[in-house]
């Protein structure tokens, strides 16, 4: 089957195959940054932004993405640089694995909320799995990224 979508400001048309997960659809097309995790919608690791929502591309069939614009880490390099700088000054950055995931929910979160308390970022984080840390240096580099709102 034929899907037209928006990859990142690129209109594409991709064949997929039936019960085939986005997560694959977009690395089988070369969209390396979205990772594969767990495979059963646990982890976060595989987020992409389906018209400015984040979306586990792991347990959305292709075919859903018919007709909408999606958004991957290749699209906001500025927002994921300057992100990434915070969790470095963080140590929130250990092997990487998740930083793509958290680069794209932080640029969701800008969109809904551009001065997120707190409180309101460790809430929008739920569900995006770091193993490496303890989740504090992510939430203290995200609160720096946002510009220390409390």
């Amino acid at each position: 089957m034929i899907i037209k979508f928006n990859l990142n400001g690129i209109d594409k048309e991709v064949d997929v195959k039936p019960g085939e997960y986005l997560l694959d659809t977009l690395r089988r097309i070369g969209v390396k940054s979205v990772k594969k995790g767990c495979d059963g919608s646990a982890c976060g690791i595989c987020v992409v932004l389906i018209d400015d929502k984040p979306v586990l591309s792991c347990s959305y069939l292709s075919t859903r993405a018919n007709g909408h614009k999606i958004i991957t880490v290749e699209a906001i390099q500025k927002e994921a640089a300057r992100l990434a700088e915070c969790f470095a000054s963080e140590g929130a950055d250990q092997c990487g694995f998740c930083n793509s995931a958290h680069a794209l929910m932080a640029h969701a979160l800008s969109i809904e909320n551009p001065h997120p308390s707190e409180e309101e970022i460790k809430d929008y984080l739920v569900g995006n799995l770091c193993r490496c840390t303890g989740y504090q240096s992510q939430v203290k580099a995200m609160v720096k990224y946002f510009g220390g709102n409390k």
